[in-house]
Parts: C-alpha cells; structure tokens; sequence
C-alpha cells in the first residue's frame, strides 16, 4: 500500500542550450504553484497527494510533463490554469484531464 493517495512528479530537468527541457518551460515554477496550492487546499500529507520534482522523465519533447501514480498517467501542461485543472479533477475527483494527457 502507497503511503500517498496520488503522488505526482514533475519533470524539472535542466537539459543543456538548444535541447528540449522541461525546465525551460517553467516546470519548477509550475511545481512550486502545484505544491502550494495542493496545501492551501489541505490535500497535501500521508494518505493524500505528494508533489515531488523529478530528474529527467525522457519526455521533454512532449513536455513539460509530469506522470500521476497510482496509474501511471501522464500529463502535459502550458500554464497554472492547467496544473489547477489536473489538481481539481485527477487528484480531487479521480477524473483523468483527456486534453491534457500524453
């Protein structure tokens, strides 16, 4: 048994100059907001959601992205209205984001 309900890595790998990277589009930044937001809505702690950064996931030309356990899914994302969807209906109502998924 997990010690998390879900537990979500974002892929914030720096890759160098010139080569696709996460990081580059804003994955830190965007992890920052999800791990804030997922404990202003007191979600966050043992039995609940976990975000985590991740090294490289291997997808950053799909990217930025980050994958969901249980499930194993995975998502895409621009912007904070984005994360706040896959906050909202994945981790809070156990619906999986189809415009969002890789």
């Amino acid at each position: 048994m997990s010690d998390y309900k879900h537990h979500v890595f974002f892929c914030c790998n720096q890759r160098k100059p010139g080569e696709n990277c996460c990081n580059d589009r804003g994955a830190t930044e965007l992890r920052t907001y999800a791990k804030d937001r997922v404990k202003a809505l007191k979600l966050n702690g043992k039995g609940k959601v976990r975000i985590n950064a991740a090294g490289c996931l291997d997808r950053c030309d799909e990217g930025p992205v980050i994958v969901v356990y249980p499930g194993e899914v995975w998502y895409t994302y621009v912007d904070k209205h984005d994360i706040d969807e896959i906050i909202d209906e994945h981790l809070v109502h156990g619906r999986i984001v189809e415009r969002l998924r890789i």
